[in-house]
């Protein structure tokens, strides 16, 4: 039966919450791409056997990523009397352990992540749901709103998200609200796009709500295609319907009769749970005509793109879901006046569209309490590198990266030093570590030559050489360029060939001067977006780590011992025990000796893939 008042949505609100605490011991197995690749079916198939076994009076159901990733496959479970608790990593054998246990009302203490507060008997408001978080350092300094129901309903049960309150936000808008009040609320609480220019919403609102064209559009933008990036899969992945009512929310604003998810092909598993939300939601009407009983009718399509990494600049992203190659086009017009068939059209991210119920539901004062007078909210990101704890991370705006990096993260892992952080994706700048105490926030990261991006934060540390990592982010963008423009598409490709030269050795001090005058131009010259902002980790990187670039130039040599042309892999035969395990693994047999004597690497026939390196438990394999 279609929901037709709030009183109905009120009902299921209560359904779904009693459900969600339920009345007996219950497991959410973390069932994201994350959870899943480290296992998670298995665990989640052996907690369905194991509870039908052993006859137990327990359930377990599939959830969003939490966003430890790193000691994924993670389970939370939850008992009857209140008490909550993560572990992880879980493996199957191990599940019939904490079923038994947990049915007795035990909680183990082998491998917790950490506790969370006692679930509320009546369904929380957002403002709490955003700390339900585990007991432990990853989670310490975190505040969830975008992410605040990941790891906490089933994705593809819209019952579990009624209990969260979806859709209460669209009801307080149909019931109390004007399309200009909700615009203005947008604008009052600073909301700004974050998919990487951090242009305010209720502005780009306002101009589509302002156009006299009768007919417009919205679209989600979820074509992440950033190295290392995964906020939008997770989110898609954890609470599609979050999402979905930040677009009807946004329609009803800016009278919008349609609306367009465009995720890559490469999210099977977001596009999946995304369809489901589409399909659950029309079905109780919350799609289609006469929404909640109120004169508002819209609906959407989910569209999936072929993974070009310039699809995630709006125009070009217009282009492909029109079925033109995706190029961007020069701008004016915006697409908030004329976008998907020349008509005014709104594009946000999946972050944008996830705020946006929060905001209506709890206020533009309360989201505005978090981050900088500039940049309000939280932000996720993707801490992901060369750090203890990797995962997916939400802080208030204006966060240091130290303290993102070094206490979230947890820093650098034992024998190792931090060196850099790497924001915003291939075309984010880096930031040396004695500038950690910077403030993450838009204008703070554009200032030292970096962005903010979408929010990928790839770290660093003493292993890396900075002029392979400008390299590999240029060989990145400038794969990706469209080829539209000449700036880009000849620039981009010139800078790589002489970075290429430098990592080999034959590199000239004058190149430098030719990296930064060919970046400038082309940063200056570009059409869009990628070419505006490629060159950024060339020129971060030659402001902040010259001394590697002319490390590489006069002494050719490769202070990190990354670049294979400039280094030898060398057997230290004090340190090696002549185990063999290099041995056994060299791809060319240019690795020789006799069991328990010191083994030798021959040159001519090494192509230092690292192989050895990799298994040699005793520190043996030296690189000159």
């Amino acid at each position: 039966m279609k929901i037709r008042s709030k009183t109905d949505l009120d009902e299921l609100q209560q359904e779904g919450w009693q459900q969600l605490r339920g009345t007996v011991p219950t497991f959410l197995v973390g069932m994201a791409s994350c959870g899943m690749a480290a296992g998670a079916e298995r665990v989640f198939q052996k907690a369905k056997e194991q509870i039908a076994k052993q006859g137990n009076n327990c359930r377990v159901f599939q959830t969003g990523c939490l966003g430890f990733c790193q000691v994924e496959p993670m389970v939370e479970v939850r008992l009857p009397g209140g008490d909550r608790c993560v572990y992880g990593p879980v493996f199957p054998e191990w599940m019939e352990n904490l079923i038994e246990s947990c049915s007795k009302g035990v909680l183990p203490d082998d491998r917790q992540i950490g506790r969370i507060q006692t679930l509320p008997a009546v369904p929380p408001l957002v403002a709490d749901i955003a700390c339900q978080l585990p007991d432990h350092l990853f989670y310490k300094r975190q505040i969830r709103i975008a992410s605040r129901n990941c790891g906490q309903i089933d994705p593809e049960s819209i019952l579990h998200a009624f209990g969260l309150g979806a859709y209460q936000a669209l009801a307080k808008c149909l019931a109390e609200m004007t399309p200009a009040g909700v615009i203005q609320e947008i604008v009052d609480s600073g909301l700004r796009g974050r998919g990487g220019a951090g242009y305010p919403t209720g502005k780009k609102w306002l101009f589509t709500k302002e156009a006299s064209e009768k007919r417009k559009y919205l679209i989600c933008n979820a074509d992440e295609g950033d190295p290392g990036a995964y906020m939008d899969r997770s989110l898609l992945e954890g609470d599609p319907h979050a999402v979905l009512e930040g677009m009807l929310i946004g329609a009803f604003a800016t009278s919008a009769q349609r609306g367009v998810i465009y995720v890559r092909r490469e999210y099977p598993l977001a596009s999946r749970r995304l369809q489901i939300a589409i399909e659950d939601a029309r079905a109780q009407g919350l799609l289609g005509e006469k929404i909640l009983g109120a004169n508002f009718s819209f609906d959407l399509d989910l569209v999936e793109g072929a993974g070009a990494f310039v699809s995630g600049e709006e125009t070009a992203l217009i282009a492909s879901i029109e079925g033109r190659i995706a190029e961007p086009r020069p701008r004016p017009p915006y697409p908030a006046v004329q976008g998907l068939y020349d008509c005014p059209t709104v594009i946000n991210k999946v972050e944008t569209w996830a705020n946006v119920p929060a905001i209506i539901q709890q206020s533009a004062h309360w989201y505005g309490q978090y981050g900088t007078e500039q940049s309000k909210g939280t932000k996720v990101f993707s801490l992901v590198g060369a750090v203890r704890n990797t995962g997916l991370v939400e802080t208030p705006l204006g966060t240091s990266l130290a303290t993102i990096v070094e206490q979230i993260g947890g820093g650098p892992h034992p024998g190792r030093s931090l060196k850099a952080v790497q924001t915003g994706g291939p075309s984010g700048g880096c930031i040396p570590a004695d500038r950690f105490d910077l403030s993450v926030d838009y204008e703070t990261l554009e200032a030292h030559g970096s962005i903010m991006g979408s929010g990928g934060m790839v770290v660093l540390d003493d292993r890396a050489c900075m002029v392979d990592i400008a390299k590999y982010f240029l060989r990145f963008t400038s794969s990706e360029s469209c080829g539209k423009c000449t700036p880009c598409r000849e620039g981009l490709d010139h800078m790589l060939q002489i970075l290429e030269r430098i990592a080999t050795g034959e590199g000239e001090n004058r190149d430098l001067d030719k990296l930064e005058t060919m970046a400038l131009g082309i940063k200056d010259g570009s059409l869009c977006g990628l070419g505006k902002s490629a060159p950024n980790p060339v020129l971060t990187t030659l402001r902040d780590f010259r001394q590697e670039y002319l490390a590489h130039i006069e002494e050719k040599r490769c202070p990190a011992g990354v670049c294979r042309e400039l280094i030898t892999y060398t057997i230290d035969e004090e340190a090696c025990t002549g185990c063999g395990a290099c041995l056994k693994v060299c791809p060319t047999d240019a690795i020789s000796g006799e069991k328990e004597l010191p083994h030798l690497i021959n040159a001519e026939l090494c192509i230092k893939c690292a192989s050895c390196r990799e298994v040699c438990t005793y520190d043996a394999i030296r690189i000159v």
